[in-house]
């Protein structure tokens, strides 16, 4: 009998410490998840402005000989394309977009705003105002989203988010007025149709802000990569049809069609997975406070491509205060993080489930589940 009992104490001693090293590798798992969340985001937002800074280049270059709404178009076909592909070779993504093309009302509003809507304006309007202002006005983004989020979906005011799109804003503004002659482009952009180019791109710029509220509340159950596919084919046969009915195809030289392909495929397609990607894990505001560096990229490339003058001294100080007014809105959304979707409320709850799994015999997950959709 006492043997007996010195073989349950140590089965006793076995399986508590079982428990304990099993509630340990769950909870290091957990933090390595979270830690390379982290360091995501910020890979994630550097790729994301880098890339928008070269499409918007490739796009200044485009229209100034092909249609603006051809361009549009077949930057949207191609990422279309690249999207369905990779849905294809994922079984879960296929599933996962057959749901969202199922939610017809819902596609179609997205490809009206996210896609038509969006590039039909910007396209045009930079023909007319060239992609530095261009870049400018969409560098409004933050302060539009910030204005629907709030009046329409609750978005919290904060402080230091009205004082850094003050400031980013009101830097951006500046460096319009002081940059206006160098920003005299290739569209000789004059008087009403500087005017008229600049309410497209602002009406254009708009219309995606109120997206980027729209797909997360009502594609925030799939992943990104598997909504795409149906928005970006309703966006683009929504611009196919006006491209047939307005423009006509003749004489767009191979070089021509072989760059908008590019944009699509190897620039709009990636701008956009990420694009997503940081909507559902940061929120709208966060990631339209990225765009604020894009024009000022923009700016330094026509540089040095030879467009533009090099930007002074003043420009490269209204750059450091757009860049004071996205961290100002940056910081704010670090002070307030927001719990992971599998985040349980009490961290002692998962010890103490860790503890029962490995107290029953039963496997201990190898992970936690995915952070992010």
């Amino acid at each position: 009998m006492p043997d007996a009992a010195g073989g349950l104490g140590s089965l006793a001693r076995r399986r508590l410490e079982e428990a304990m090293k099993g509630s340990r590798m769950w909870n290091g798992t957990r933090l390595v998840a979270a830690s390379r969340t982290a360091l995501t985001t910020p890979i994630l937002s550097v790729t994301l402005v880098l890339l928008l800074s070269a499409s918007w280049l490739l796009v200044g270059y485009l229209v100034s000989g092909v249609s603006p709404l051809l361009v549009a178009a077949g930057r949207t076909g191609a990422s279309f394309i690249v999207f369905a592909a990779i849905v294809l070779f994922s079984a879960r993504s296929r599933s996962e977009a057959r749901i969202a093309a199922r939610r017809g009302g819902t596609v179609a509003l997205l490809g009206l705003l996210g896609f038509f809507l969006y590039y039909a304006g910007t396209m045009l309007g930079a023909a007319f105002i060239g992609p530095s202002r261009t870049g400018l006005i969409i560098s409004l983004l933050p302060s539009l989203t910030f204005v629907i989020g709030a009046v329409a979906f609750g978005e919290r005011v904060t402080r230091n988010k009205v004082l850094g799109a003050c400031l980013a804003l009101g830097g951006a503004l500046v460096y319009a007025i002081s940059d206006m002659p160098a920003s005299e482009g290739h569209a000789g952009a004059e008087g009403l149709h500087l005017i008229g180019g600049a309410l497209l791109v602002f009406g254009g710029t708009a219309s995606y802000a109120l997206y980027g509220y729209v797909f997360r509340a009502r594609m925030a159950d799939l992943s990104a990569l598997s909504a795409l596919p149906a928005i970006t084919g309703a966006g683009a046969a929504m611009l196919a049809v006006t491209v047939v009915l307005f423009v006509p195809l003749v004489g767009v030289a191979p070089s021509d069609w072989a760059a908008i392909a590019g944009l699509g495929a190897g620039l709009t397609a990636p701008v956009f997975l990420i694009l997503h990607r940081l909507i559902l894990r940061k929120g709208a505001l966060f990631t339209a406070s990225l765009m604020l560096a894009v024009p000022f990229l923009v700016r330094m490339g026509e540089w040095g491509l030879g467009w533009e003058a090099a930007p002074g001294a003043f420009s490269l100080l209204l750059l450091l205060v757009c860049a004071g007014g996205v961290w100002l809105t940056l910081r704010d959304g670090r002070q307030r993080p927001r719990r992971p979707p599998d985040a349980k409320p009490d961290d002692a709850s998962l010890d103490h489930a860790a503890a029962e799994h490995c107290r029953l015999g039963r496997i201990i997950p190898s992970g936690p589940r995915r952070l992010d959709p």
